[in-house]
């Protein structure tokens, strides 16, 4: 562990030489040690033993830019965390860290990154919708035909409905445009019923009379 400010003084042979030693050692241990060297230069290594943290003097030889930890345990170079991968430009194209689990589970960032496995189980969790059934219960709903409802629960909900007056049970993805999924019966016959998934965001109606309404949701 070696500091200098590498400067060689004019002065007499036996000091030049041990200044210059000086100066060569401190080169050659990276300046180590546990706080900066007192002169710096832009561009300069110093390896912090306090924190085994090598380090780099900017180019405005105004800050130190932490390069890598050093392991002196296992003897191995360590990167830190959040170290921004970048492309010839400078610009990033992924980060080698960890980002937040609300990233993970909101699924829209783009930022390509390191991820552990209980994060990425974390994300389908949050991404992925429940089967149909779960934590869902059939109930008798009131609802009036002729009329458009939407499924706004956050999950697919399965309708039913019964009757015998030849009206058509529909579905729709925009309230507009709607395709026929069951005839409720005709008039004066037996009493049919339709059953039909609609999903999330989806509208759902009967174009008349019907005796019996019910929904799984």
């Amino acid at each position: 562990m070696s500091q200098n400010d590498l400067v060689i003084a004019n002065q007499s042979a036996p000091g030049f030489r041990s200044d210059l030693n000086d100066a060569l050692q401190a080169l050659g241990s990276l300046n180590s040690g546990s706080s900066a060297p007192s002169t710096t230069y832009a561009n300069m290594l110093w390896y912090d033993t306090s924190n085994n943290i090598l380090k780099m003097r900017s180019e405005a030889d105004d800050a130190w830019i932490d390069i890598g930890y050093i392991d002196q345990t296992s003897n191995a170079f360590r990167v830190l965390d959040d170290t921004q991968v970048v492309n010839t430009g400078g610009t990033q194209t992924g980060l080698l860290g960890d980002q937040t689990t609300a990233t993970w589970e909101t699924g829209t960032g783009t930022t390509e990154s390191l991820v552990s496995p209980a994060k990425i189980k974390a994300a389908i969790d949050a991404l992925a919708e429940s089967p149909i059934g779960v934590g869902q219960t059939w109930q008798n709903v009131s609802r009036s035909s002729s009329t458009s409802y939407q499924n706004t629960t956050g999950k697919p909900i399965q309708w039913q409905v019964h009757g015998s007056s030849g009206a058509k049970a529909q579905v729709s993805s925009d309230n507009s445009t709607w395709i026929n999924v069951a005839t409720l019966g005709a008039p004066g016959a037996f009493e049919t019923a339709a059953t039909c998934i609609i999903p999330n965001n989806y509208y759902y109606r009967t174009t008349g009379g019907f005796s019996r309404w019910v929904e799984l949701r």
